[in-house]
């Protein structure tokens, strides 16, 4: 879970000329995770999405610098809000030119209100106030549970622009499975996750995360687009988390 090394991106993305990009947040490796940060935690990540190939059609590379906080003094219900720096470092480039995004996110944990009661999340991301053609305001629900040995299973779906995402491109589903490898070390979380949707966000993503203190972590995985025309090619991504 993104509360150990993160979160979400869980991340950002560059496509196509217009460099649309989503925002990090509590997730997974890639897509939004069940995940909200308490009251008055804040978490800072430093993520690095680099292409495995220089091809015409691998697309850029992007750096992404994001603050999330949580604003809610609850404990069943929480809310987080975040604001991302990300860039492609291309001179001129819509993504350089625009590069602050932000998203929020309200859930309730497990358990809150009775003994097996899936967590809740929902939120949006990737809202750029500065530029329309960068803001794919994605809407998002999950659920998730955690099961003995098993892990934690996540579902939901999405909900952004057309303008951005592409016409019939903008729904799709969010999956992932997640869990803390603890017959291996504490320290150790490994996810898999997965975007539908033939559009900049549509990707398999797998990664694992290593904790090397309470406030601190890695991660260290990759991604897999749906298409390589709206996501490009596989990316090798980093994500460095301290939290507070």
């Amino acid at each position: 879970m993104k509360s150990l090394k993160l979160v979400a991106v869980a991340a950002a993305l560059v496509a196509l000329a217009s460099s649309s990009a989503m925002a990090t947040f509590s997730g997974q490796v890639w897509i939004p995770s069940t995940d909200v940060k308490g009251f008055k935690e804040v978490n800072v990540s430093i993520d690095n999405y680099a292409r495995v190939s220089n091809a015409s059609d691998a697309l850029a590379n992007y750096y992404d610098v994001g603050v999330t906080a949580g604003i809610l003094p609850l404990e069943k219900f929480k809310m987080e809000v975040g604001v991302d720096y990300l860039t492609d470092n291309v001179p001129g480039s819509a993504a350089s030119k625009n590069p602050a995004y932000f998203n929020v996110k309200g859930g309730v944990p497990e358990d809150a209100f009775f003994a097996g009661m899936p967590a809740v999340a929902a939120g949006m991301y990737s809202m750029n106030s500065a530029s329309q053609a960068l803001s794919a305001n994605v809407a998002y629900g999950l659920i998730a549970k955690t099961f003995p040995v098993v892990g934690r299973l996540s579902v939901g779906g999405y909900n952004g622009a057309e303008s951005v995402l592409g016409v019939n491109q903008n729904t799709g589903l969010l999956l992932s499975w997640d869990r803390a490898m603890s017959e291996i070390s504490e320290n150790l979380w490994m996810a898999v996750d997965y975007q539908s949707g033939n559009n900049f966000l549509g990707a398999t993503s797998v990664g694992a995360s290593w904790a090397f203190s309470k406030q601190v972590s890695l991660l260290v995985g990759a991604n897999f687009y749906n298409k390589i025309a709206t996501g490009g090619k596989t990316t090798i991504t980093t994500q460095l988390d301290i939290n507070f």
